[in-house]
């Protein structure tokens, strides 16, 4: 119920499957080394070892490549004849 992506009754749904995976990916980094669980006090990546502290959301922000801007496609222009 976390990710809401999944029902089609909200918002945030995609009809696209590479944004689901973008967004599960998301999810998942953010829940392994941001998110400390109350039942090991770390988070699941400090307690198995991967990781030495607590990510935050601008650590993960970084790791997402930044886009390469390509050529457009083309478009109508709107009309200006009033």
């Amino acid at each position: 119920m976390g990710n809401r992506r999944f029902t089609r009754l909200t918002n945030a749904f995609s009809k696209k499957i590479e944004n689901h995976a973008h967004s599960l990916a998301l999810y998942f980094v953010y829940y392994n080394f941001c998110k400390i669980h109350k039942s090991l006090s770390v988070t699941p990546a400090m307690q198995a070892g991967l990781m030495k502290r607590v990510m935050t959301v601008e650590d993960i922000a970084k790791l997402i490549p930044e886009k390469i801007q390509g050529k457009r496609g083309s478009y109508k222009k709107k009309s200006t004849t009033e």
